[in-house]
């Protein structure tokens, strides 16, 4: 299953995913590719951040001057906080306890900030040997008073939230009106909370990670039970999950460019997929007028009707080129007119109004679910 190791996440309020440096240096590079200034003279807030170890704490730090970054902030939780209780990872910054500030008492309930903004040590650059660092009022929860207020004042968000807090922490970002980019799981496109925005062009997929898995730190108590695990040469623990993205709101050029097409006669022909050429036509939805188009790749050029697509559609959304319709996962909230079946009717099928439905060889089979667009045509 695509999405295992995040959904299991998210059962057990393990949280504990630490994103690998390069995932982040490839999709904040698409970024500053499109627009150079994209972070100048900003204020990024990162936070459920962990900065005592993370690669987007290390990550800004190392570009603040390239970037020009006003400044940088980083927040934790507080261990006894966390709700899977793991362990605690090694340190970007060893030695905390000869620190001055260290405060047993306080390390187990309340949360870090960091801060960079300034040359400390006076060596005429700003890099992460300028961190400072103190205890937060609280545990270092993104819904306390203390967070929100980070919040108000970045202009930026950007960080690997809780997978089991996504809806909300989208929410809290979406709430503070600022520009973010986050990773969650792919089947997050189907949530009530998310696929409005989409729709709404209010946010779109980042360019980085459209399709594989990725490799993500845990604690050393994590149970290594997924596929891809790896323990490193310092006895650092990596599992590799499937099904994550990026969310995010800042613009990249890979969204403009538009999808290249067959016509539909070419696709039955040609296509790379055995079972579209051996079907010989696109099937039609018994409950809703749209054809079912099962891969991304085999989006006929030449139909103008509503077609319903896999939601890795969006890893190659257009705006300019399609136009979203609805979703076919959700109750019938985009005011699609779709059939709704009776026990009567399919008694082993349920209720098909949120999901596509194909009449194939007299019988209903309903699908994954399905994104419905439509093309744009220019008069």
């Amino acid at each position: 299953m695509a999405n295992k190791n995040l959904g299991n996440a998210k059962t057990a309020k393990n949280d504990e995913f630490y994103t690998q440096l390069p995932d982040i240096e490839h999709e904040m590079q698409a970024y500053v590719d499109y627009d150079p200034n994209v972070f100048r003279d900003k204020t990024i807030l990162m936070p459920c951040d962990d900065p005592e170890w993370s690669n987007f704490t290390r990550y800004f730090a190392l570009n603040f001057q390239l970037f020009g970054i006003k400044k940088l902030i980083s927040t934790s939780y507080a261990p006894d906080a966390k709700a899977a209780k793991y362990g605690v990872m090694p340190s970007l910054f060893p030695g905390d306890e000869q620190d001055p500030k260290f405060d047993r008492d306080k390390w187990q309930t309340h949360g870090r900030i960091f801060v960079l903004d300034r040359d400390i040590n006076g060596d005429n650059r700003i890099d992460i040997d300028d961190l400072r660092w103190e205890y937060l009022d609280g545990d270092g929860d993104f819904r306390s008073r203390e967070i929100t207020q980070l919040r108000n004042e970045a202009d930026f968000i950007i960080t690997n939230p809780p997978f089991s807090l996504f809806r909300e922490f989208l929410k809290w970002i979406i709430d503070g009106g600022k520009q973010f980019s986050v990773i969650g799981n792919m089947n997050a496109i189907t949530y009530k909370e998310v696929f409005p925005l989409l729709k709404d062009n209010k946010i779109w997929l980042g360019p980085s990670i459209s399709s594989g898995d990725r490799e993500f730190g845990v604690p050393k108590e994590y149970p290594l039970n997924a596929a891809g695990w790896r323990i490193d040469e310092e006895g650092k623990h990596f599992i590799r999950v499937k099904g994550v993205r990026w969310y995010t709101n800042i613009e990249h050029g890979k969204r403009h460019e538009p999808l290249p097409l067959m016509t539909m006669a070419d696709n039955l022909k040609f296509s790379r997929h055995k079972d579209l050429r051996l079907r010989k036509e696109y099937q039609h939805y018994d409950n809703y007028d749209a054809i079912e188009v099962p891969y991304t790749d085999a989006i006929p050029s030449d139909y103008d009707g509503v077609m319903g697509v896999p939601i890795s559609f969006l890893d190659k959304y257009c705006p300019e080129q399609f136009r979203l319709l609805g979703i076919t996962d959700r109750g019938n909230e985009y005011g699609i007119k779709t059939r709704e079946y009776t026990p009567e009717d399919t008694p082993h099928f349920g209720d098909l109004n949120r999901r596509g439905a194909i009449m194939v060889d007299g019988e209903l089979k309903s699908t994954y679910a399905r994104i419905l667009i439509q093309k744009i045509t220019t008069p």
